[in-house]
């Protein structure tokens, strides 16, 4: 793979992480167009997943910060505060699920699920269940250790291309009454734990398979790509979401899927 094309799939990768259009949909629609699939593309993409969870982790410093210190607070019998308590025990619990199934799936997302018929119909479906979480937007529920379940058998969902793991996690944050804000704020956290892990294991197997040595500059540049704009799209997301609703990432992705439908399947 060029640098170039590098660059433009961590582009592709670093905005459509976070916004709720489906990153890994996106990155198959593009190999399509560029040509570019080969047989370690799931690898190539984990990797510039690792570069955008990477972008939470520096977004979300303060958080992350807070809720590493709490193990320290406990043995030191200090007050932990009830907000990061049920902060790290959502994150742990809604970490899960995601956990055990992409486990038993891996081979099949491999190679099922890398598919641009695949990614028009979830795309459709991903934007129906949009739908229907927006008419539970605004109730500005407080989040607890089991609605971080709940949100996390639906990032079960991202596991399917086409989906999207903020899409996902969003509406379920929204099925379970929080703002629009706070459900996108837990998406980012909760991603972390899952993209950094798929990411990291994928860059040891890239080593170990003496792939990363091809791969190395185009890889490189795109996770710095990926992670500058997945910085940006984080800041910008947030900020949007305050006075807007889904409707514009339904469309967009309605749009998209009837596209694909017209020139790739």
């Amino acid at each position: 793979m060029d640098p170039l094309s590098g660059i433009i799939l961590g582009i592709i990768q670093g905005l459509t992480e976070f916004v709720p259009i489906s990153s890994s949909g996106h990155l198959i629609i593009a190999r399509e167009f560029l040509g570019l699939s080969s047989g370690i593309d799931l690898s190539f993409d984990a990797v510039l997943q690792l570069a955008t969870s990477i972008a939470v982790l520096i977004y979300f410093w303060r958080d992350f910060l807070r809720i590493a210190r709490l193990p320290f607070k406990y043995l030191k019998s200090q007050t932990i505060e009830r907000k990061d308590r049920i902060l790290l025990g959502a994150i742990v619990l809604g970490t899960i699920p995601a956990v055990l199934i992409g486990f038993f799936l891996e081979g099949t997302m491999e190679t099922v699920f890398r598919s641009a018929e695949l990614v028009a119909w979830t795309l459709l479906l991903g934007s129906l269940i949009f739908y229907f979480a927006e008419k539970f937007a605004k109730k500005d529920v407080e989040l607890t250790q089991r609605k971080g379940l709940w949100i996390g058998f639906f990032q079960v969902f991202a596991l399917i291309p086409g989906m999207s793991r903020s899409g996902m996690t969003i509406s379920g944050g929204l099925f379970m009454g929080l703002t629009r804000e706070n459900a996108a704020r837990f998406s980012f956290l909760l991603s972390f734990p899952i993209i950094f892990g798929s990411g990291m294991k994928k860059l040891l197997e890239l080593g170990a398979n003496g792939v990363l040595n091809d791969l190395g500059y185009s890889l490189f540049l795109g996770a710095v790509s990926a992670f500058i704009v997945g910085m940006f799209t984080i800041h910008y997301l947030l900020k949007y979401l305050k006075n807007h609703t889904l409707n514009v990432f339904i469309w967009y992705r309605v749009l998209l899927a009837l596209i694909i439908f017209a020139t790739l399947v």
